[in-house]
């Protein structure tokens, strides 16, 4: 996990994508798309931790599912075909959509064509997917200074459980790092978006609670 430039949770990868938490799962339990740090047992907490070339990619093939209307089984299929040019088609291959068919610019030829038919074509692209992810996770971690240190808790947020203040992270996720021995410096590294004071404070509160009890 420390090897990953970024390191998003499903959750996060929801936001970002508009991809669902069960999308995700089925998508790793076929096969069909397996994040990053994949813990072998899937049950764990924080089994599957999501990089930003996963996050590219996923934003793609949801742009693909639901605003071009592409066949899962489609996917598969071009999935594999594109897989034969690139180990991470769906982040560094440029990729376009003409008809319901994904279509790509061959590194070879250099030449645009679909990835199942094989057809050349002048098709319409998708845009920057990775530009615009970036400006969506800077949007993201934009926070108040006023909320460090505290937390909130709201009925559509996180499943209603307690969050750090200004973001859409559980106080018992961060928690959890801090029981397994990671750092605040570690921590942070998993949430960009925290604080020194907001781990501070999320420790600080699990040893009152822990004093109370």
């Amino acid at each position: 996990m420390a090897n990953l430039i970024s390191a998003f949770s499903a959750e996060q990868v929801e936001r970002l994508t508009g991809l669902s938490e069960s999308q995700l799962r089925d998508w790793d339990n076929d096969g069909f798309f397996t994040p990053a740090f994949a813990a072998e047992n899937r049950r764990s907490p924080y089994s599957r931790i999501y990089s930003f070339d996963d996050l590219v990619s996923l934003r793609t093939l949801g742009i693909l599912r639901k605003k071009h209307k592409i066949a899962l089984q489609s996917l598969k299929k071009t999935a594999a075909k594109l897989e034969q040019h690139s180990g991470r088609p769906w982040s560094d291959l440029t990729l376009y959509v003409l008809n319901r068919e994904v279509h790509f610019k061959n590194p070879s030829t250099g030449r645009v064509e679909g990835a199942i038919s094989g057809q050349m074509a002048v098709p319409i692209p998708l845009g920057s997917i990775a530009d615009d992810l970036r400006s969506k996770i800077e949007e993201s971690r934009s926070r108040s200074l006023d909320s460090e240190g505290d937390f909130e808790q709201h009925r559509y947020v996180a499943h209603n459980r307690r969050v750090v203040s200004g973001t859409r992270i559980p106080v018992e996720s961060v928690m959890a790092f801090w029981e397994h021995g990671f750092s605040i410096e570690q921590i942070l590294r998993e949430y960009p978006s925290l604080t020194r004071k907001d781990i501070e404070a999320v420790v600080a509160s699990s040893d009152r609670e822990a004093d109370a009890a």
